[in-house]
């Protein structure tokens, strides 16, 4: 269904009680050409487990005890009496705590009583504190509002964070088409049509969406596509399209089956499959087993859809289901998508949130923050009840437009759903223990093997692509104690002018430049160097890992030097003989060159580790590269006249599906020759430097 986001409380400007001024959001997008980039494996959520363990008052406070108190008392005294939301600082202008109250005099009063009894966290917290900010709100739910959307941007290092803040797919059913598209959507629901979600991962929709054509056979073409067709593609052939782009299907027919998929994801699927089913008896009846067998097929389908979805619930329609686990200081909380009477799948999500948060506090927390931007359902069941649920519920209710349930149920379905949940958070927590104890074991065991001072916190892995030159792009994947660090992924686009093509020396040679002069000073209008996305991670390398042999090495080696980082390790990954596997040799500045034993351990991760960089700058090259063909077309193809180009697009109808083909499929466009078939595959899947 789809969801109108409302507008999120802006803040007015803030006022301060203390020292300092307005703090900067941490800035972990990087400037300039370093771009950002999205992981592609999409189903696997990454994120990082943080440290669970706290830091002595001693060794943590950035100021006495009684010089933080004496800041707080001075914002008690202009403090309102009315709700709002406050913001303590740090020396650095840092922000440390956001917090909202319904009296923001009254909680900052508790926190400036010297002698009161306070949780060390607290404490560590008033001991760094400066200064104090307040924005006043008018209503507590609106407080809450903009405590979720502050602590999501600001990342305060004494809050609960939720650091996977990734939007949810949906299936979506066009509506500005006489023959409705079905497909996976994300971000803003702007287009005309019928929206289905959300879906706990990219993986479950398109698992949807194939069972639902097979279903349904709705096409899943694009507009362009479909108006170019003179017949039927390859979806029609194999029976997971209805062919409305050729009148395959008349609009009457179409439209009955976008009915049907329509009612079928709105949760009227056992009507549907009823409907199906006396089809399917009245075609075999009237001896018509061809038409019969494809009732019969896509009745199949819907059965498969929904033992996919494994639990589904009878009693419950639409909800998201939260369970929280703590163990060994780290918490786990599982959600659960319920819509329309079916499960749409599930995602474990590990925030940061020091030990001696209890799990009520974390799942409130996180609760407030996962909804800041994604439509809440008409009820939410947790596997723990919270102080402000009926807070939390009136401010739902206001974001989405509708009654919103909070609760926590004691028996029944809902309780079997929240216990399902919780038994998932269990295990989810315990592979993430498991996980990040190996992941430990092994960087121990690369310290010992490169003979480096401590296990490394953070790796950074280079590598760059291109082909002849063209199209050159750099890359950096970066690893650490709980595996790859996705949203610290960077690509680099090669553009230094009179750079010879293919020089691969010069392109390394760039892309650390651009990378470590960015860490030594800060970007254009930043007061300091950037932070990591998480102040628990650090920022600078323990260990650059180059893919390449020893001038590759030399090379990084000249760039640190020159740059004053000597202290940096580095290391060179050179291939086999053959390119094989297993029979990589190690340099290293200043030491003979190493060859492990083929089943190291060791081994193994540093091949783990180079084959990431190597996909993800692989997928960055080949998105420039495809950028560049969309916009020359087909004339940069030897042998490909104004003739052969035409024929390919009116066979095929875009240059996607040209792409898409086979050498075979090529082969059989008139006037396309076996040997200009094998160019234009080549020229579409060439073999990337």
């Amino acid at each position: 269904m789809a969801h109108d986001s409302p507008d999120q409380p802006k803040a007015p400007g803030p006022r301060k009680a203390g020292r300092g001024s307005e703090p900067e959001m941490a800035a972990d997008a990087p400037a300039g050409d370093i771009d950002p980039a999205t992981a592609a494996a999409e189903e696997d959520d990454e994120a990082r487990l943080p440290d669970p363990v706290e830091e002595p008052l001693e060794a943590v406070a950035e100021g006495p005890l009684a010089a933080g108190h004496a800041a707080i008392e001075n914002a008690v005294r202009l403090a309102p009496t009315s709700p709002g939301v406050y913001r303590m600082l740090n020396a650095a202008n840092d922000v440390l705590y956001v917090g909202k109250a319904k009296n923001v005099k009254k909680r900052l009063s508790s926190y400036a009583r010297v002698n009161a009894p306070q949780p060390a966290r607290i404490l560590r917290m008033i001991a760094a504190t400066v200064a104090v900010e307040i924005v006043s709100t008018t209503t507590e739910t609106e407080a809450l509002l903009l405590e979720a959307n502050l602590i999501k941007q600001l990342r305060p290092r004494f809050n609960v964070q939720l650091r996977d803040d990734k939007s949810f797919p949906y299936i979506l059913i066009t509506g500005d088409h006489w023959a409705p598209q079905i497909l996976k959507h994300r971000g803003a629901q702007t287009r005309p049509g019928r929206y289905f979600g959300p879906f706990a991962s990219a993986g479950a929709v398109n698992r949807t969406i194939t069972a639902l054509q097979r279903a349904f056979l709705i096409r899943s073409c694009t507009d362009s596509f479909f108006e170019s067709r003179s017949r039927p593609c390859l979806l029609y052939q194999i029976r997971r399209c209805s062919g409305p782009c050729t009148q395959e299907i008349d609009f009457r027919g179409y439209t009955e089956l976008v009915r049907e998929a329509t009612d079928f994801l709105s949760g009227r699927s056992d009507l549907v499959k009823q409907e199906l089913a006396a089809e399917m008896e009245k075609a075999s009846g009237d001896l018509e087993f061809e038409t019969a067998a494809l009732y019969r097929d896509r009745l199949a389908a819907l059965s498969a859809i929904q033992s996919q979805q494994g639990i589904n619930p009878r009693t419950v329609e639409e909800a998201d289901v939260f369970a929280i686990h703590q163990e060994g200081g780290y918490s786990c909380v599982e959600v659960f998508f319920f819509r329309t009477g079916q499960n749409w799948g599930n995602r474990a999500y590990f925030p940061r949130a020091e030990k001696s948060f209890t799990p009520e506090e974390v799942l409130s927390s996180f609760l407030a923050q996962f909804y800041d931007d994604k439509p809440p359902p008409k009820l939410i069941l947790l596997s723990h009840g919270i102080e402000e649920a009926e807070l939390l519920a009136d401010a739902l209710s206001v974001k989405a437009g509708h009654k919103v349930e909070v609760s926590t149920p004691k028996r029944g379905e809902k309780k079997e759903l929240v216990a399902h949940a919780l038994t998932n958070a269990r295990e989810a927590l315990g592979r993430k223990l498991a996980d990040t104890a190996t992941q430990g074991r092994l960087l121990q065991a690369l310290a010992t093997t490169l003979v480096l001072p401590d296990a490394p916190k953070r790796i950074e892995v280079y590598d760059n692509s291109h082909i002849q030159g063209t199209n050159a792009v750099g890359a950096m994947i970066v690893a650490g104690p709980d595996g790859f660090i996705k949203n610290q992924y960077r690509k680099f686009n090669i553009k230094s002018e009179g750079l010879t093509p293919g020089d691969d020396y010069a392109m390394m040679r760039e892309v650390l430049q651009r990378r470590f002069k960015r860490l030594l000073k800060p970007a254009e209008g930043e007061a300091s160097p950037p932070k990591a996305d998480d102040d628990s991670f650090p920022q600078w390398p323990d260990l650059v890992i180059i893919d390449g042999g020893r001038g590759q090495l030399s090379a990084a080696k000249e760039i640190l030097d020159g740059l004053g980082l000597p202290q940096v390790s580095l290391l060179a990954v050179a291939k086999g003989p053959d390119r094989d596997a297993g029979r990589e040799t190690l340099f290293i500045p200043g030491r003979e060159a190493i060859k492990l034993e083929p089943r190291d351990p060791v081994l193994y991760f540093i091949q783990r580790l180079r084959d990431e960089a190597h996909r993800f700058v692989i997928g960055s090259h080949r998105k420039l590269r495809k950028k560049d063909i969309r916009e020359a077309g087909l004339q940069e193809i030897p042998g490909i006249g104004p003739s052969r180009k035409r024929a390919l697009l009116h066979h095929f109808g875009t240059l996607k599906e040209i792409e898409r083909a086979s050498i075979a499929d090529l082969g059989k466009v008139p006037g396309v020759s076996a040997e200009s078939a094998r160019k234009i595959f080549e020229f579409f899947h060439p073999q990337p430097n």
